[in-house]
């Protein structure tokens, strides 16, 4: 890869060399380094918001002028970003957890503003949920629309789907919450007609079909999304009482310069194609899309060195609080803070965790890093702090919500 697509296909107005220095937010990214210390999390309140609106541009411009946007909290649930969301009137939540429910609470959502959707849940989850009124829920098994009816009698309830068909970025198959091998996730058409009955004997109404079959989908993957949707008639034709669907999130970010990023205008004309944009109130739940690439995680440098033919940076944090790359092989670029249009080389940058996944990135093109001091990673927004743990005792971290 040449110099100029190593560090030009991420850049764009908000983050960005300028006059040699890495500018992000309005903020000289040194700057930031030397105030807030690393290792630590920026993201960019005018980037989330700018993200979010996007999404609605698009499927307004589909037609969908009925549609809900609910944030998917668990791709990062620091609680400034939530009250960012909160008062921006852009979105609601979707929550996977009765205490991600009590926080988004906590953070100014209503129970109303609250979409729903889990799996495996105790008696003490539906304890939980039972206390809010108003909740959106979307049951995912018999056994939970059998429990949900017996709890809440005559209130209305979504089923989460399963079309045996999953998307994600890439063939990477960890990214995939259906397709050919059988999952924990939703309603098949085997069952489904049992669902319907089951809703019905304890007076359930079925106003909404839910599916999430696959996390960073891109342009390319645009043709499944189709395949997706068609194959989600069946269940609402079967039905026959559906006033929502909600399509789930799954909306991906690039990672690498070979990645074509998501074109939401055929996004959303892929989804008006199957479903009446007249008579069905679309919903989506975001989570990369809206935070991946509005953060940035700060680290220090602390060493640089050979071994073998191999160049290493060492960094002062390590997968345990950003583990997409350990997880689920989805790749950091690292970038460095300053940059004059230098040779770049290839570098293995790592972490400071005694594991042989504590890989941020190899073959990294960056420039002598000598004389530099950190290193940032780009897309570091989304399932990075909200899955961070204190393995080896190395889980300290900061969150800063910048505005500019």
């Amino acid at each position: 890869m040449s110099n100029s697509s190593a560090m030009n296909w991420w850049q764009r107005e908000d983050l960005c060399f300028a006059q040699g220095q890495l500018h992000f937010a309005g903020h000289a990214v040194t700057n930031l380094y030397q105030r807030l210390g690393s290792p630590s999390f920026v993201y960019s309140a005018s980037r989330v918001k700018a993200n979010l609106q996007r999404v609605h541009d698009a499927l307004n411009t589909a037609g969908f002028h009925r549609h809900t946007v609910y944030y998917a909290m668990k791709a990062n649930r620091f609680a400034p970003l939530l009250t960012l969301f909160k008062t921006s009137n852009l979105c609601g939540i979707d929550a996977c957890s009765p205490y991600e429910v009590e926080l988004a609470v906590s953070c100014g959502f209503t129970p109303q503003q609250i979409s729903f959707t889990a799996g495996s849940l105790s008696e003490q989850d539906f304890s939980i949920l039972n206390r809010y009124d108003g909740l959106v829920v979307n049951c995912d098994s018999l056994h939970a629309i059998k429990r949900w009816g017996e709890l809440r009698p005559d209130s209305n309830i979504g089923i989460r789907i399963n079309p045996s068909l999953g998307i994600g970025r890439g063939d990477n198959s960890k990214l995939l919450y259906a397709g050919e091998r059988t999952t924990k996730f939703g309603i098949y058409r085997e069952q489904f007609e049992e669902a319907i009955a089951l809703a019905r004997q304890y007076n359930l109404k079925l106003n909404r079909i839910h599916f999430h079959t696959g996390c960073g989908y891109l342009t390319e993957q645009l043709p499944m999304l189709d395949q997706i949707a068609e194959s989600a008639r069946w269940f609402i034709d079967t039905a026959g009482t559906i006033e929502y669907v909600n399509i789930g999130g799954g909306l991906g970010v690039p990672h690498v310069a070979e990645d074509v990023e998501l074109n939401l205008d055929a996004w959303g004309k892929t989804l008006a194609k199957h479903f009446d944009n007249q008579q069905i109130h679309l919903e989506v739940e975001p989570g990369d899309y809206v935070v991946k690439d509005a953060g940035l995680l700060l680290l220090g440098k602390t060493y640089l060195e050979t071994k073998q033919q191999t160049l290493f940076l060492g960094t002062d944090a390590g997968f345990n609080i950003a583990p997409e790359p350990a997880h689920y092989g989805l790749p950091f670029q690292p970038v460095p803070l300053h940059w004059n249009g230098e040779e770049l080389q290839a570098h293995h940058v790592v972490g400071n965790i005694n594991e042989a996944l504590d890989v941020w990135a190899e073959n990294a093109l960056l420039p002598n890093m000598t004389n530099h001091d950190a290193v940032v990673l780009i897309n570091a927004g989304a399932y990075a702090a909200s899955m961070a743990s204190n393995h080896c005792m190395r889980g300290q971290f900061r969150e800063h919500l910048l505005f500019e």
